[in-house]
């Protein structure tokens, strides 16, 4: 990538793309959830229940740090821990209907509002985002 254009454009990207998601982050439902377990539960909703180790190793955390976040989760009745089938010295995370609802409302409201910025362009600009929209979900996912 020594091209200095590339250098430019990938410069501009990843600003562009930080300052979206602080924004994005910013179109809250709950509040007292932080950005961290908003990500754990996003995580279980996407790739189902896991033991706190797996959570830990998937959102690149600690796993102590993991074990707090899933009792605070816990605490707030969006998680539930049930007995690992094979090792009964594990736990396996689960989210309960309470953490769905809410994560489908949080969808919604950022959903909403990235529709409300996407309106503001012109026809051109949302065709090569609309193009775009794949590959930076193949991005978000390497």
């Amino acid at each position: 990538m020594g091209d200095s254009a590339d250098e430019i454009a990938v410069n501009a990207l990843r600003s562009s793309v930080m300052r979206l998601s602080r924004r994005l982050k910013h179109q809250r439902v709950d509040e007292s959830l932080s950005p961290t377990e908003m990500s754990v539960l996003g995580t279980l909703a996407r790739c189902g229940s896991a033991t706190p180790s797996e959570l830990a190793r998937r959102e690149h955390v600690q796993p102590p740090s993991m074990t707090r976040i899933v009792a605070m989760l816990e605490a707030k009745g969006l998680v539930r821990l049930d007995p690992h089938p094979e090792d009964r010295r594990q736990k396996v995370v689960t989210q309960t209907e309470q953490a769905e609802s809410m994560l489908v409302a949080a969808r919604r409201k950022r959903n909403a509002w990235l529709a409300e910025l996407v309106g503001q362009l012109d026809e051109e600009d949302w065709a090569r985002l609309r193009d775009a929209a794949p590959v930076l979900e193949k991005l978000a996912h390497q």
